[in-house]
């Protein structure tokens, strides 16, 4: 009794029944010529018949059923047909229940239904048309779909001949006028009796024109006008055009162009205009032209719809939001002023035709770099070439330096630099000199210098500078090195290859920073390092540490490098250290006695430097910082497990004690997002690599990569479960038992049926019983925490769903809870009003969507977190929803999470999809050329 509850579309208790069906009455499924929609949805009545005392039959009369009705009726074809509309209704629109939950007797078949709702109805042998003449029963065509095709045909009885546009359906060696039909609606047609699958090939709009007016004719003086109407229109059908109008269509993939102007409301903002260019021929991104036509050259050109959104989504990417004027139907696109320079900068660099105040951006070209050394010098000089124009290396830095990245240049028009060449060049060339037409780098700055270059195809350097670099590669290929035999330790594996990093470091002059994680013996190396040079330099070595580890260090030297002689330069009496320092190979001291006795350390000729904890001098301003820059010393290194805290002036600081001037002035280093100096933030990385060595923990003793999930499985609690098995069970032994005895084709209905009932039970008992709505749900309570935590950090989440009933549950909770919150579904008429309080009201931090009505271009670029709770197996579907988030300009990271019951027909279909990947999609879209080919093997999947 439970499963035929389930099995007949969730019946209502205490409503009222349907009367008794005897033999003397009988539903009929009534359709006339003229109801087909606007849209081409075939409208169906369903009637009611009943006998006469004297055996015929009665008028049709208008039938509602409640929904429990349904099961009391004596025809299983027809429990099934009015139970697959009423669980339509249920699961996604409601259209067609009224307020009493009764199934309206006139309503709109979806047209991707349509056929396969009417061969079943046909299949009753209660199908009928009414017109005039009466009833007329209608059977099943199952030929092949009939295509609707339009011809224009030449009349040559003229010197300029005339022009007849005309509609046929053609079927094989069948060729039929389009007006011959009693009745055509989208994917259907009737005539001969009998209703057949019509592909119009998406060209509704001609197909109803032309059954409404007939043939066009058009004279041969607006052949052009009569193409322009055509190919203008929002689709494009399949033509047959006379050789007379010399048209040739031709392949051609778009051009975006974008023109930008100050902003419309706001000049914080800027304005673009997207169109597309096809061959010299533009189109407004709006235009709902199919094709171009080029009149001149007779070229039809059919618009690349799929790349035109590609490059639209590349816009909204950049950060560009679109607008409407919805008075002209028009759109254009705004982005605030100070992203323009980075977005102008991609979209120039992808090939993009922009324009700004009628001058073109050009994209750059070639550039040249060369390299010329002197004494203690080497200069860098260079140009980018822009089309027939260029600018040089100074000119770029300048305009650089003012935050730009676009350069005007001397015809007026704009010069964008590229991506790599920002990263190639800008931010490292900043922190040199300009001089002499060109800009100057130190010897300590040959790695900068290197890694700018390195980027470069073919930079122009002098035999000074070849024989730096070249010196400097050696340097990159360290190899691991031993202590000497008086240091009493051994080394791991990765301490001696930090001793050899040490070492060459020493042997370049340079100053660097071990940056190991703590406890990997960072001490021990630099011990090893000062063992291996004891007694081979002039002056001691130094070690500043936190007042907390100065004895530390004492005593490791005192373990591992016992002949050495150390001692502590801290608390009263140290002045007396200073007078023996002759007597000293090691001294140590605290960052607070380096801060007093500045004055009288930087007399002290030092061999080493060493700053533990580094981190001490992040800050260039501070007492300690100036009082390490200021102590003289033929090498310097600094340990810190984090020498980069909070930003790069941490790091100027750090390497400013270590090689002074590597690194420019302060102000010069990159920062992220200003004039396009975030992009050199890699090469700057891999200039700084030779003289910073980390290694973690985690590398050390293995190298595990992070791993992330989108997938939330749920796993379904003791009820779920058993409702979930017992309608699976249900659904085998009797949809497989039927398959078997009369094949899978003629038990579509029952198929489609039962997985969406399988679906249901997968999400909440309440789609399958709407007395359990009030229940929870595996997925409730793993969606509900989840959008709680969203809320708690300040963000904003979409949630997804193919089940109106199913957002229902979710808002119903959200409602107790007191959370503020939108909902979309095909119903909603403000929808603007909803997406714009979405996107500008901070406490409102959810939006609840349908899916017919998320698909519909809405930009929610607030969101950051997306919620899937039903599968859907369509991937591009599922892309589409996240992109609402994503790729609508959205700057933030995005994370979409889609809730998986598993061990149901969701986990079932995702193994079947990446067997099958059509199969898994018509199984939603009820595609029967597809379904068709569902094999029971693979059916026994999706229920096992």
């Amino acid at each position: 009794d439970r499963i035929a509850r389930h099995s007949t579309m969730d019946a209502y208790e205490g409503e009222r029944q349907a009367g008794a069906f005897a033999a003397t009455a009988a539903i009929l499924y009534l359709i006339e010529p003229g109801w087909v929609d606007r849209r081409g949805g075939l409208v169906i009545e369903i009637a009611r018949r009943d006998r006469t005392k004297s055996g015929a039959w009665g008028r049709p009369k208008p039938l509602r059923l409640v929904r429990s009705g349904i099961e009391q009726l004596p025809d299983e074809a027809d429990r099934l047909i009015l139970a697959t509309l009423a669980g339509a209704a249920s699961a996604f629109s409601g259209e067609y229940l009224d307020d009493y939950r009764q199934l309206h007797h006139r309503l709109t078949l979806p047209p991707d239904l349509s056929a396969t709702l009417v061969q079943a109805m046909s299949e009753t042998g209660r199908l009928v048309l009414r017109t005039r003449a009466g009833l007329q029963p209608l059977e099943w065509d199952t030929g092949e779909p009939w295509r609707f095709h339009l011809t224009v045909t030449a009349r040559e009885d003229s010197r300029q001949p005339d022009y007849r546009v005309e509609g046929w359906l053609l079927r094989g060696s069948e060729r039929v006028p389009l007006g011959a039909p009693a009745l055509v609606a989208a994917g259907l047609v009737v005539m001969h009796g009998a209703a057949a699958a019509l592909d119009d090939g998406g060209a509704w709009s001609w197909v109803a024109e032309l059954r409404e007016h007939g043939a066009i004719s058009v004279p041969g003086a607006q052949a052009d006008r009569l193409l322009q109407s055509l190919f203008n229109l929002p689709e494009l059908p399949r033509v047959e055009l006379p050789e007379s109008l010399g048209v040739e269509e031709v392949g051609q993939r778009p051009i975006p162009c974008l023109q930008l102007t100050s902003g419309r409301e706001h000049r914080s903002r800027v304005s673009g205009f997207l169109s597309f260019d096809y061959r010299g021929l533009r189109v407004p991104a709006d235009s709902p032209a199919a094709a171009v036509f080029d009149e001149r050259h007779r070229r039809l050109m059919r618009r690349d719809t799929e790349a035109e959104h590609e490059l639209l989504a590349r816009l909204q990417q950049l950060g560009f939001r679109r607008r409407w004027r919805f008075a002209t139907d028009t759109s254009w696109h705004e982005i605030d002023a100070a992203r323009v320079p980075r977005a102008v900068r991609d979209l120039v660099s992808e090939g993009w035709q922009v324009e700004a105040e009628g001058r073109l951006y050009r994209p750059s070209g070639r550039s040249r770099l060369s390299v010329r050394s002197g004494i203690d010098w080497f200069d860098l000089h260079g140009d980018v070439e822009f089309g027939d124009q260029s600018a040089s290396l100074p000119e770029l830095l300048k305009a650089l330096a003012r935050g730009e990245s676009i350069v005007r240049l001397g015809d007026g028009s704009f010069g964008v630099l590229p991506e790599d060449w920002l990263r190639q060049v800008a931010g490292i060339a900043g922190f040199a000199e300009l001089a002499d037409g060109g800009v100057r780098f130190r010897p300590t700055q040959l790695g900068l210098l290197d890694a700018l270059l390195a980027a470069h195809p073919a930079p122009d350097v002098d035999a000074g500078f070849a024989r730096a670099r070249e010196a400097l590669q050696r340097f990159n290929r360290i190899e691991p090195a031993d202590p000497p035999g008086t240091f009493a330790g051994a080394l791991r594996g990765y301490q001696r290859e930090g001793l050899g990093w040490l070492e060459f470091l020493r042997a370049f002059g340079f100053g660097g920073c071990l940056a190991d994680d703590m406890g990997l013996g960072k001490t021990v190396m630099v011990l090893a390092l000062l063992e291996s040079h004891r007694g081979t330099t002039d002056g001691p070595s130094l070690v500043v540490a936190p007042r907390s580890v100065v004895f530390n260090w004492v005593r490791e030297a005192e373990r591992f490098t016992p002949g050495m002689r150390v001692a502590e330069y801290t608390g009263a009496g140290r002045e007396a250290v200073l007078d023996r320092l002759g007597e000293v190979d090691l001294l140590v001291t605290s960052y607070g006695t380096l801060r007093r006795d500045a004055a009288r350390l930087r007399e002290v000729g030092f061999a080493w430097v060493v700053l533990d904890e580094a981190q001490a001098i992040k800050n260039a301003a501070t007492a300690s910082a100036k009082a390490a820059r200021l102590l003289q010393s033929r090498h310097r290194l600094a340990l810190s497990g984090t020498p980069v805290e909070n930003h790069l002036g941490e790091l100027w600081s750090l390497f400013e004690f270590l090689n002074p001037g590597m690194l420019g002035s302060r102000g010069l280093l990159p920062r992220p997002g200003k004039g396009g100096s975030g992009g050199d933030l890699q090469i700057l990385s891999r200039a700084l690599r030779p003289f910073v060595l980390r290694r973690t923990k985690q590398q050390v003793a293995s190298d595990l990569p992070e791993r992330q999930e989108e997938t939330l499985w749920c796993e379904l609690d003791a009820r779920e479960r058993r409702l979930y098995d017992e309608l699976r069970a249900h659904y085998r032994a009797t949809l497989l038992g039927r398959i078997e005895r009369g094949g899978l084709g003629r038990n579509k209905l029952r198929v489609l049926e039962a997985l969406l009932r399988l679906r249901q039970a997968a999400c909440h008992p309440g789609l399958l019983d709407p007395a359990r709505t009030g229940e929870t749900s595996t997925k409730l309570e793993t969606l509900l925490p989840k959008l709680e935590e969203v809320r708690e950090e300040g963000h904003k989440a979409i949630v997804f769903s193919q089940f109106t009933s199913l957002l229902a549950i979710v808002r119903r909770h959200l409602d107790a809870a007191g959370v503020s919150y939108e909902y979309l579904d095909g119903r909603t008429r403000d929808r603007e009003a909803r997406v714009r309080r979405f996107q500008e009201d901070d406490q409102c931090r959810l939006f609840l969507i349908s899916l017919k009505a998320g698909g519909l271009g809405l930009n929610l670029t607030a969101a950051e977190y997306v919620f899937l709770l039903d599968p859907w197996w369509n991937p591009a579907a599922e892309a589409q929803a996240i992109d609402r988030a994503h790729r609508i300009g959205q700057t933030r990271p995005v994370f979409a999470y889609r809730l998986i019951a598993r061990d149901t027909v969701e986990e079932r279909i995702l193994e079947l999809q990446r067997q099958k990947r059509d199969l898994a999609e018509a199984l939603i879209t009820a595609d029967e050329s597809i379904i068709a080919g569902l094999t029971r093997e693979e059916l026994e999947l999706l229920l096992r």
